[in-house]
């Protein structure tokens, strides 16, 4: 049906008059409008809402004596009528109530605030219509319902008093009843606090005498009073119960709840306990609903025949059951399959360290044997140190996850050369490559810009395991290729940098492939072909990766081969340098350079002596923190040019130690640069040893080309900055 027109000549004669205080026709239709039983109201339907007119009716509803204080107690807007509470609610209405209304209708109820300070409710009934000259209009009919409004409530009031009443009859009735039944005695108590118990909880109460197969209701809810032809009538007991368990329980239900309702068993049950319970189901409708059914024995307990059945629902606890149940059996099934991964882990570990403890201890007895020929004892020492390089990257990388999963990790930025990182992993890895006559390649002329601003330590771990998991996994005489290059530079001095590790190695299951980040985790069957592994090397590579910011995807096929495809987007340094090895040429300056080596262990001690000795410098020892401290104190700025200091150390460790040295006097000596060679390898290792005035951590065994180039790197910046 089409919208109606209505003509509001009169508004529109009334809205436009020019002088409606001299115009005969605006008088009588004002005189009418204030006669009109209620108030009325025009006001412009825009942002300003501003009132045009009130008649005297709306002036009284606000105790408003002249239209002058009406206009200003509103501040002639509507939405100085409204309460403040409800204006919004009242705007956002009228509007939906006109776009949805044919005849640009609406209806309102909101309260006021008169003059005197009085809330009234008023219900507002308003008309929209647009006339050319005048604009967008609302006129409104306003009626003050307050008195209607406290009727109502008096009335609710008035049904809630009769509803107490009828409840306070009911239970009369029920006094009533158990007077005429003569059951007020011990024993009926006893029962009547069973039941008031019971009644807190339970939605249903009845009481049934299992000799005289009767069944009489306390208090039923609406599905158990559908079980009586009237309340409070008794019903035989057997009827009551198949009638019941036919009509509400689930048919897969309805067996259990016969069984445990029926008179033996209720017996037996409770000759040795006063209660019992039983959860059930129901189906309400379409709705499956959990009940619970208790029964509790209130009569004697030599002969077992007064009972109480209480009914509640359970829905909430059942459903709190199932999910505790859900995560139980979840946490568990995590817990054991953590267990079964270490397991795992703890047998392949214990192989894969045996098998290198075995070549050490082997190859030293045969080196014993043979001290007369040189040759031979070299060749044992170099078998030697591959067994020892391979169970200290076990001992590394079990090291590693366990960072990873302790949260103690940091991404350090420093200034290092993704060049000269590739290639000290190639010249790192390429004896085990060798060891199986793999072709261990790298590829590094894709990189624009190799100085970069990174965590050269994760960097190095990132790529080394890829690299070393390549050369594991790769049968002999196989190819390796690491391949570094610069996919794309960013104005804001960042670039995407693409590392790609591939293979031709065994290749990897699409089962596994699923898993292949879990710790713990290998290929089934690597062991058993003589392939070893902890299982933890690519769990610490997504980590790494993971924390700084990157992507690492997975291409392999079984046979075939694997390839890793790292992505990751790095800061770059401002004043870079070309992408060739540049710290060559720093190292012959390190001759001669005179250390201060820190260490407690003897044996250590010597070891590292000889290494540094015979890498050019001149080294002095100490064996405790205090011992450097106080020859650091007697010390010209000519004696040291670096300090190596242990850690873990008694009488001073290294961090004191360091920040002694730093507090000395003598600027030339307490600033000498400090490097920490230390066992203790954690990223909070690392923090402390910065956080004591350190300028590098380095971790044991010695590394000889990072060792050179840390200190190279240092004394260069050090030089730099003089």
């Amino acid at each position: 049906m089409s919208k109606p027109t209505t003509n509001h000549n009169l508004f529109k004669y009334f809205l436009t008059a020019s002088e409606p205080q001299e115009n005969e026709t605006v008088q009588e239709i004002i005189a009418f409008m204030d006669e009109i039983p209620g108030g009325f109201l025009i006001y412009r339907a825009d942002e300003s809402e501003e009132i045009i007119y009130a008649n005297k009716s709306l002036l009284r509803i606000f105790q408003c004596d002249t239209l002058e204080e009406f206009m200003e107690f509103t501040g002639k807007s509507f939405r100085g009528i409204v309460h403040p509470d409800d204006l919004a609610d009242v705007e956002q209405s009228i509007q939906e109530q006109i776009a949805d209304s044919q005849y640009d209708l609406d209806f309102v109820e909101y309260r006021i605030i008169r003059t005197d300070g009085e809330i009234r409710w008023i219900e507002d009934y308003g008309h929209y219509i647009h006339i050319n000259s005048v604009g967008g209009i609302f006129y409104v009919f306003l009626l003050d319902t307050t008195d209607k409004k406290n009727r109502h409530l008096s009335e609710k009031q008035q049904l809630l008093q009769e509803k107490k009443q009828k409840e306070q009859k009911l239970q009369n009735l029920i006094e009533e009843y158990d007077k005429e039944r003569k059951l007020i005695n011990q024993e009926h108590l006893r029962r009547l606090e069973v039941i008031e118990g019971l009644s807190v909880n339970y939605d249903s109460i009845l009481y049934a005498d299992l000799d005289a197969d009767r069944i009489l209701p306390y208090r039923l809810s609406s599905r158990t009073e559908l079980q009586f032809g009237r309340k409070f009538q008794p019903r035989q007991l057997s009827w009551y119960l198949s009638d019941y368990v036919n009509t509400w329980v689930h048919p897969e239900d309805r067996q259990l709840i016969l069984r445990v309702s029926d008179p033996a068993y209720i017996r037996k049950k409770l000759a040795t306990s006063k209660t019992y319970y039983t959860n059930y189901r129901v189906i309400n409708g379409e709705e499956l609903q959990y009940l619970q059914l208790r029964i509790v024995n209130v009569g004697s307990r030599d002969r077992i025949s007064q009972v109480v059945m209480g009914y509640r629902k359970v829905d909430e606890e059942v459903q709190r059951e199932m999910e505790q149940k859900q995560l139980y059996e979840e946490a568990l099934n995590t817990a054991n399959i953590a267990i079964n991964a270490k397991n795992t882990f703890l047998s392949n570990m214990s192989h894969d360290m045996r098998t290198p403890l075995n070549a050490i201890f082997g190859y030293t007895t045969l080196a014993r044997k043979h001290m007369a020929d040189s040759q031979a004892v070299l060749d044992y020492l170099r078998k030697i140190d591959i067994a020892s390089r391979q169970l200290l990257e076990l001992i590394e990388k079990v090291l590693e996850i366990s960072w990873s999963e302790s949260n103690d990790t940091r991404i350090t930025e420093t200034e290092c050369n993704l060049s000269d990182i590739v290639q000290d992993i190639h010249e790192n890895l390429l004896p085990q490559a060798e060891e199986k006559n793999i072709t261990f390649s790298v590829d590094s002329v894709g990189m624009t810009h190799c100085d970069i601003f990174g965590d050269q330590d994760k960097l190095r771990q990132l790529l080394t395991n890829l690299a070393a998991n390549a050369i594991t996994y790769t049968e002999y005489d196989g190819t390796v290729e690491l391949i570094a290059e610069e996919l794309e530079k960013f104005p804001n001095n960042f670039a995407v940098y693409q590392f790609v590790v591939k293979d031709n190695g065994i290749g990897i299951s699409e089962d596994f492939l699923q898993r292949i980040y879990e710790p713990f985790e290998r290929e089934k069957n690597t062991t058993f072909s003589g392939i070893h592994g902890s299982g933890l090397g690519l769990t610490i590579v997504k980590s790494i990766v993971d924390m700084m910011g990157g992507t690492i995807q997975i291409d392999s096929s079984p046979g075939k081969g694997s390839a890793f495809t790292v992505i990751l987007r790095l800061r770059l340094q401002t004043h870079p340098l070309s992408c060739v090895n540049h710290t060559e040429d720093v190292f012959s300056s390190l001759l001669n350079k005179k250390i201060l080596l820190v260490d407690d262990n003897m044996a250590n001690l010597e070891i590292e002596t000889e290494i540094l000795q015979g890498m050019g410098f001149i080294v002095e020892t100490a064996i405790n923190g205090q011992a450097a401290v106080e020859k650091m104190e007697l010390a010209s700025p000519e004696d040291f040019d670096l300090i190596l200091m242990d850690i873990q150390m008694p009488v001073m460790n290294g961090w004191e130690a360091a920040r002694a040295i730093r507090r000395l006097p003598e600027p030339s000596v307490s600033h000498i640069p400090i490097i920490a060679l230390s066992a203790d390898a954690f990223d909070s290792d690392k923090q402390m040893s910065k956080e004591s005035g350190m300028d590098a951590h380095l971790t044991k065994p010695i590394d000889i080309p990072l060792i050179l180039e840390t200190i190279a790197r240092i004394l260069q910046s050090r030089k730099g900055a003089v």
